[in-house]
């Protein structure tokens, strides 16, 4: 059996001096093989952005490891095969989408060649066909997401690591970003992201792992997740698995 892509072991992460520190992540362990589309769900503050920036190597773990292609996270030679998306992501305004793209394309060694074929797609499977030239000062929040976006898949990683993908997008740009998603995923990549659109993460992911308070409180596949929740839906039945734990945590 192959090396998971991602794999995190006990991780747990803390804000704060002692005693008076914020345990953000709090010993959780899952894993991500090559392939997978993996949807990483929870509530505001729940410890997903806090996980994904562990794994990309900008904060690091208190107690446990977190590992990408079999290395500690943040390893240049792990990163430069990663596609990422942040969960707030600012671009310099008076740059043109074209020359965002070349910046980070060429960060990622793709050649001048490679990149004046590699611009005009990528602009149009996210959506902003000829609109390399404009100023990022004059893109919407959905633009400069997609736009993102694009950065991430230019050079053609093996993992792509989105943190709330949907974020800023209207039903078009959703609809555009699950037809990506989806030829990516066809073609074997792996993916990981957050995201609060439950919908979304139902028809794209194989698994769903749901995060609250910093603990894992699921690690099911969609499939047995929607046999579970039968008519409800997902939504309603993380709502009272959220419920439930509170309840008892409660009782403690």
């Amino acid at each position: 059996m192959s090396e998971p892509v991602i794999s995190v072991s006990g991780l747990s992460v803390s804000y704060g001096k002692r005693g008076r520190a914020i345990k953000a992540v709090d010993d959780i362990s899952f894993a991500v093989a090559e392939g997978e589309c993996v949807g990483f769900i929870g509530l505001n503050g729940a410890g997903k952005s806090t996980t994904i920036k562990t794994l990309m190597g900008f904060l690091f773990a208190t107690a446990g490891e977190a590992r990408v292609f079999g290395q500690c996270a943040g390893e240049p030679a792990s990163r430069s095969r990663i596609g990422y998306l942040p969960e707030v992501a600012l671009y310099y305004p008076f740059m043109k989408a074209r020359e965002l793209l070349e910046l980070y394309g060429g960060l990622s060694g793709l050649s001048k060649q490679e990149l004046k074929v590699r611009i005009p797609a990528v602009l149009e499977d996210v959506g902003l066909g000829g609109k390399g030239e404009i100023l990022l000062k004059h893109f919407s929040k959905g633009m400069q997401q997609r736009l993102g976006i694009a950065q991430s898949i230019i050079a053609e990683p093996e993992l792509y690591i989105f943190d709330e993908l949907t974020s800023g997008l209207d039903p078009i740009g959703r609809y555009t970003l699950r037809t990506l998603l989806l030829k990516l995923k066809a073609s074997g990549k792996t993916i990981f992201f957050s995201s609060h659109e439950l919908s979304e993460v139902e028809m794209l992911c194989d698994r769903v792992l749901l995060i609250h308070k910093g603990r894992l409180l699921r690690d099911a596949k969609v499939a047995e997740l929607q046999t579970e929740s039968g008519a409800q839906g997902l939504e309603p039945f993380f709502i009272e698995l959220i419920k439930r734990q509170e309840q008892e945590a409660g009782h403690e």
